[in-house]
């Protein structure tokens, strides 16, 4: 329904801004990162748009990085992530920190941010990691992919463990898993071994 906003900026903080566009006032909420980068109140400023709809309740969310609107997205997709937990990953690590976290199965990096538990992080990690490998942030570069046959394993073994398995347990199911596969990706690997574990 929003695109994008653009007129004068007439207050901000870390957590929200107001612009108005034509005489209205629109009230959005923001991340930390979209607050630093913008201008001073009174300036004139074109904010990326997110309108979440729920129950009887309508909210705008604002980005100045379609690489950030992209991930809040992404990041809205996941069970258990509400807009305001994905503000506060957002507002937590930077966007490039957030998809390299999740391409190279390093879920640790996102509990340290303050509302993500273990549990979260994992189903972050497991469920948005093809999809950040096949995006193209505006001007950058796609995350890069570990993608050894050792490395996906050890990908795969920590990806458990984060789940609540043990070493040993997650170790067998993932080496019996592995050899069962043709060139699996991490997420294949974790749901055979997932499988594997349940069946045993």
């Amino acid at each position: 329904m929003f695109a994008y906003l653009r007129g004068e900026l007439m207050e901000a903080s870390p957590d929200d801004a107001v612009i108005d566009v034509s005489g209205v006032g629109y009230h959005l909420l923001i991340s930390s990162a979209t607050y630093h980068q913008l201008p001073e109140p009174g300036s004139w400023v074109r904010i990326l748009a997110h309108l979440h709809v729920k129950e009887d309740l309508l909210q705008l969310y604002g980005f100045l990085d379609e690489g950030e609107r992209q991930l809040f997205r992404l990041l809205l997709s996941i069970s258990g992530v509400g807009p305001k937990l994905a503000l506060a990953i957002l507002s937590g690590l930077q966007v490039q920190e957030i998809q390299e976290a999740i391409v190279s199965n390093v879920p640790e990096r996102l509990f340290e941010i303050s509302g993500v538990g273990k549990k979260t992080a994992a189903r972050i990690v497991l469920e948005l990691r093809d999809r950040i490998l096949r995006l193209q942030p505006p001007g950058g570069t796609k995350p890069s992919s570990r993608v050894s046959d050792s490395s996906v394993r050890a990908d795969a073994v920590n990806a458990l463990v984060t789940l609540g398995f043990s070493q040993s347990a997650a170790q067998k199911a993932v080496n019996e898993s592995f050899a069962a596969l043709k060139e699996p990706q991490v997420e294949d690997l974790v749901r055979e071994s997932l499988h594997a574990i349940r069946t045993h």
